[in-house]
């Protein structure tokens, strides 16, 4: 039971240590990316090609993405504790669901930021007709991916790979441990409806021997 509870101090140390690194991670991009602290000022070379290449293919959906990885991160870390501590179903089905909740709208993230991405481009690209036809195909092909179209696709691409390898952890760290716990759910389920059936027959049979009223006056 000690060695149970260490691991548990332990995941969840280093789970709120993950989470706390996220978040600002998080706002140092926030900070980026609407231009409030400079790039150049702050990063090295490496660093700042890759917060660019993320800046032009994802853009602010970075925010929505690393908030639901981060509940979700907290909904797996309490799922685990629950399992550890044998605590009731309904406990570990609710955080169970929490789960799923957060991969599927990791998943919705992709596809709704694909639509606003989508939208935007065109919007950018096609706004004026009248200029989009004269312009070209190089030039509105330009403007549909200045107005946003890569981040449309990427966030797609990010959104459906994300969400199935939260699905993934999900089964590979806990999937063993839920299906032993309901295995053993059930099983307490069933020898509970088993006393209550045995403690039923036992009263039958005791009502059964003891005689009725009419029977001991018909006796005397």
């Amino acid at each position: 039971m000690a060695g149970r509870r260490g691991g548990s101090f332990v995941t969840g140390l280093l789970t709120g240590g993950l989470l706390g690194l996220l978040c600002g991670l998080m706002a140092v991009y926030l900070a980026i990316a609407l231009d409030v602290v400079s790039v150049s000022l702050i990063q090295p070379l490496p660093l700042q090609a890759l917060t660019e290449w993320v800046r032009r293919n994802l853009g602010l959906s970075v925010i929505p993405f690393g908030l639901t990885v981060g509940f979700y991160l907290h909904s797996l870390q309490g799922l685990a504790q629950r399992l550890d501590g044998d605590r009731p179903q309904d406990e570990v089905a609710q955080f169970e669901h929490l789960t799923e909740v957060w991969t599927s709208l990791f998943f919705g993230v992709g596809v709704i930021w694909t639509a606003i991405g989508m939208r935007a481009a065109l919007l950018h690209a096609l706004g004026d007709p009248g200029v989009a036809l004269e312009a070209g195909a190089f030039v509105v092909l330009q403007r549909l991916v200045d107005g946003g179209v890569l981040t449309a696709l990427t966030t797609t691409i990010v959104g459906g790979i994300g969400g199935y390898l939260m699905r993934v952890s999900k089964s590979f760290f806990l999937g063993a441990r839920l299906s032993r716990y309901y295995e053993q759910q059930d099983r307490h389920n069933a020898q509970r409806i088993e006393g209550i059936l045995r403690e039923i027959h036992a009263s039958i049979g005791e009502l059964a021997l003891c005689p009725s009223p009419g029977e001991g006056g018909r006796a005397k």
